[in-house]
């Protein structure tokens, strides 16, 4: 089957997802996209540039069964511009994230008229696909809040209708290298995420504090991408946390990103935003022990672990929790019983992210919409 896949903001995890998916999809692909960059502006003119290249191909006599993109670009306006042959194509809108629940440090900073983009994107759709479950339903719970502001003329039916033809997906996660050897020393605590307000790093150093003050010993990796606002608390935290640093910042490449992983004993998060949690997902394959805040994704991410022990990898989302949850799992690591005598428990559990196993998944979806009832060979 050919596909004719759209992504005006190529980088990240929408980079992340299709490059895997591509390389290991049994379909003919043809991926035209844009560099991570404005992103702003590339919801606003995607879609212009994208059908001016569209054209060009279909002129070109290049042909399609099924179109995705992400939620970065204005669906509704594509079909508007594109030919008449592409315009009638089945078509996937996958939702990374939305600008809609996107959290925001002032909500006065968001700009609604993106969040409308992504509705009229999933009314244009003839599937919208979700990372998780859960981003699904904050979404549509969310629609009719913002149709509210509307003057008269709100359109509440597109909501079921959106929801009638939603799926969830979620995203791939790579390979990783093979654990090695614990080296001795203390409980060893990884957080991955973008240095950013909304992944909570004032929770976390506070956490580390309290541990501190608990004199249970620990070495930390704080990983993950920064950009130009970086939260004051990650300076005073290096000075403060400075003989306890393993890894520190964005690695340089990914296999340096997934040997600090294997090193670490715990992922932590204290996350208030999450539509998936691919940086725990990683951490689990490669053998850390979770410790989640009982919220957003991340109890969909681990339902594979047997619901009479998955308990045990959360906390209650409360600093005075996470430090408590944290000083036992240092005691149990002193004990040599920390997985409780299930080592490979987190790795199974999300093992059905694996691209080899999600690979085929995404590409029956797509057979699926385009009307298929297999995947050609």
């Amino acid at each position: 089957m050919r596909v004719l896949a759209l992504e005006p903001y190529y980088g990240g995890s929408h980079r992340a997802f299709l490059d895997p998916w591509i390389a290991n999809s049994r379909h003919q692909w043809t991926l035209l996209t844009l560099p991570p960059f404005k992103w702003k502006w590339r919801m606003r003119h995607g879609a212009i540039t994208f059908a001016e290249r569209i054209t060009e191909c279909v002129t070109a006599g290049e042909d399609w069964d099924v179109v995705f993109c992400s939620d970065m670009l204005d669906l509704a306006t594509l079909r508007g511009l594109v030919p008449s042959k592409v315009h009638r194509l089945p078509t996937v809108a996958y939702f990374h994230e939305n600008q809609l629940t996107y959290p925001v440090q002032v909500e006065k900073e968001r700009d609604i008229h993106f969040a409308l983009t992504n509705l009229t994107t999933a009314m244009a759709a003839g599937e919208v696909w979700f990372n998780s479950a859960f981003h699904r339903d904050e979404w549509l719970a969310a629609v009719p809040r913002m149709l509210k502001r509307m003057p008269d003329f709100q359109p509440f039916d597109a909501v079921e209708q959106i929801r009638s033809r939603s799926w969830i997906y979620p995203q791939g996660i790579g390979e990783v290298a093979e654990r090695p050897p614990r080296q001795p020393g203390p409980l060893r605590i990884v957080w991955a995420a973008r240095w950013e307000f909304d992944k909570g790093p004032e929770d976390f150093f506070a956490a580390l504090e309290g541990l501190r003050s608990l004199e249970v010993p620990f070495r930390i990796s704080v990983l993950g991408e920064s950009f130009r606002r970086v939260p004051e608390v990650f300076a005073v935290a290096g000075e403060r946390f400075a003989e306890e640093i393993d890894h520190w910042g964005y690695q340089p490449d990914r296999e340096a990103y997934l040997a600090a992983l294997s090193a670490a004993d715990v992922i932590v998060s204290t996350a208030r935003h999450e539509f998936f949690g691919v940086g725990a997902a990683e951490a689990v394959a490669a053998g850390c022990y979770p410790l989640l805040p009982q919220r957003l994704a991340y109890p969909e991410l681990l339902s594979a672990i047997d619901p009479t022990v998955r308990s045990d990898f959360f906390y209650d989302g409360s600093v005075d929790d996470l430090v408590a949850r944290l000083a036992d799992l240092a005691q149990r690591l002193d004990d040599d019983d920390l997985w409780r005598g299930h080592p490979d428990r987190g790795v199974k559990a999300v093992s059905g992210f694996r691209w080899p196993k999600l690979v085929p998944q995404l590409d029956l979806g797509l057979a699926r919409c385009a009307g298929l009832k297999t995947v050609p060979v």
